[in-house]
């Protein structure tokens, strides 16, 4: 804990407007002298620490008390830290007396709540920080997914468009805008943007110029946090409003080697679909080649013939059906894994995750655990069946993979390992795993068509039921079973009025858990 010492002459300031006009501080303006009262919600790595120094720099320089307290957490991300401000005007403090103020926050009563990120922005709400009747809430919009979310068994993200609603519905005050981006374009942290959009904010009663005298004060990133803070201040006063999803156009653009199979699409496929159907040939051919891409568009066509006519439903489930082949004709094996580890595009994304600069060497530690089946699938049809049923070539692999290894891929050594895996693609179409998904994704495809007609929303169901296919190893085995659990229940669910709905809850079931307990007792009641 901080507590202020210093003492400036004079009471404190009115507030200089944004634009530059004189205004009087405005929280709890009427009554007695009071606190003013921040919380900061930010990660590790981000400034949150930087950001509650200056703020008490401000306040002490302006004729303020000040005091920070600090509590770090856990945020399955990075450390998650909750840093405490609360200023007192040292006119209103009796000669010779201390204030007395508070070392957390208290929901309901905090003036202003910074978030640097939307799920910190979250964590704000969820701890009822931010108040309608007196909270300014500036948050950064962008997203660093947390792990639960990573690693959900299906798509687990939170929905930031519910986040930034309810933000909106929560605070006196709503700012927001991509503050990490900002602070990228100006090689600086996110804390100084943060800073500059409290500032414009006219929450605080300081101007401008005392905000930035507090960085130039501080002595260290003066230029680039003076940028961040422009930026941040600029983004603020353009009065930022909840995110609206871009109109998607009706085509897409693609790659020009894709232009054929775009112009296929053009012609056969409704209008509606198009932007999914770019994204899964783009996907397919760079998974493979334009051979490949080309038979995605071959499966979908006798779903085309088979829709009910033009509608709402019909748009959905081509839509889905689209999506979820290309990813399960995409999926993860062996090749496709060493494939993206080893691409440049990855090095320089991870090189910008850890601002890696030009005097510095990025090193990638792979952790590489194959399993004899994924050894098996990556073989030819052939080789890999004699694997699974030989004994003593198992016997003697095993000694090489059980306890798996570690490989430097950003070596030349183990760059060149995982590149000559990757250079097996042309060869990915003879390989056991290859024949054995186009037949898994045949059969499927094959429900969807049959019901499509007569139980659009049963088909619908099915489509989504790809989802549960996923990974690789163990997590891929898993997924597998359930899938099978589930359709082996199709027959008698296409009988039951509510065979879609019913579907549909299997499959949130398999999701819910990795053993699959919710999955075994709803399945045990169809």
């Amino acid at each position: 804990m901080t507590l202020a010492s210093e003492r400036s002459a004079g009471p404190p300031q009115a507030s200089a407007a944004p634009s530059g006009g004189s205004v009087l501080h405005d929280v709890k303006s009427v009554g007695a002298p009071h606190a003013i009262t921040i919380a900061i919600l930010a990660m590790g790595g981000e400034g949150g620490g930087v950001l509650a120094d200056w703020l008490v720099d401000l306040a002490e320089h302006n004729g303020y008390f000040a005091q920070t307290t600090s509590v770090p957490g856990v945020a399955q991300r990075t450390g998650a830290t909750v840093y405490y401000l609360e200023m007192f005007p040292e006119a209103a403090t009796p000669a010779g007396s201390m204030p007395v103020m508070a070392l957390s926050p208290v929901p309901g009563e905090v003036d202003v709540v910074l978030a640097s990120e939307l799920m910190e922005a979250g964590r704000a709400l969820q701890r009822g920080l931010v108040s309608p009747a007196r909270t300014t809430f500036i948050a950064s919009n962008h997203r660093v997914y947390s792990m639960t979310e990573r690693t959900a068994m299906g798509d687990g993200r939170v929905d930031a468009d519910k986040l930034m609603a309810g933000a909106q519905a929560a605070a006196k005050k709503w700012i927001h805008a991509d503050f990490a981006q900002l602070a990228d374009q100006t090689g600086s942290l996110i804390a100084p943007a943060l800073y500059g959009a409290l500032a414009a904010s006219g929450s605080l009663p300081f101007s401008r110029a005392q905000f930035e005298a507090t960085i130039t004060r501080g002595g260290v990133g003066v230029s680039t946090s003076l940028k961040a803070f422009a930026a941040g201040f600029a983004a603020a006063l353009a009065g930022q409003t909840p995110a609206v999803k871009p109109e998607v156009s009706a085509m897409p653009k693609a790659g020009a080697k894709l232009t054929g199979l775009v112009e296929r699409i053009r012609a056969n496929f409704p209008s509606g679909n198009h932007a999914t159907l770019v994204a899964g040939i783009t996907r397919t051919a760079d998974y493979q080649d334009l051979a490949y891409a080309a038979r995605y568009l071959d499966r979908l066509m006798p779903l085309v013939h088979a829709l009910p006519q033009d509608g709402a439903a019909a748009h959905e489930l081509m839509d889905e059906t689209a999506r979820h082949l290309a990813l399960w004709m995409s999926y993860e094996d062996t090749v496709r894994v060493a494939d993206l580890k080893t691409r440049r595009s990855r090095f320089g994304r991870v090189g910008d995750e850890v601002k890696l600069n030009k005097t510095q060497h990025l090193g990638i530690n792979e952790f590489l655990h194959p399993r004899i089946e994924e050894i098996a699938d990556t073989l030819p049809a052939a080789w890999g069946r004699w694997l699974l049923r030989s004994s003593w070539a198992q016997s003697l692999l095993k000694p090489l993979i059980n306890k798996g290894r570690v490989v430097q891929t950003s070596s030349i050594r183990g760059y060149l390992l995982l590149y000559a895996i990757a250079a097996l693609r042309p060869l990915r179409p003879k390989s056991l795993r290859f024949g054995i998904e186009q037949q898994r994704i045949s059969d499927w495809l094959k429900n969807i068509v049959e019901l499509a007609p007569t139980q659009p929303a049963l088909a619908l169901e099915v489509a989504r039921t790809q989802r549960l296919v996923k990974g690789y190893g163990d997590t891929h085995a898993r997924g597998w079973g359930n899938y099978q659990r589930i359709m082996a229940k199709l027959p008698q669910l296409q009988t039951m009025p509510q065979g879609a709905a019913q579907m549909q809850s299997l499959s949130q079931a398999a999701l819910a858990d990795d053993g699959g307990q919710a999955l075994d007792k709803l399945l045990a009641f169809v």
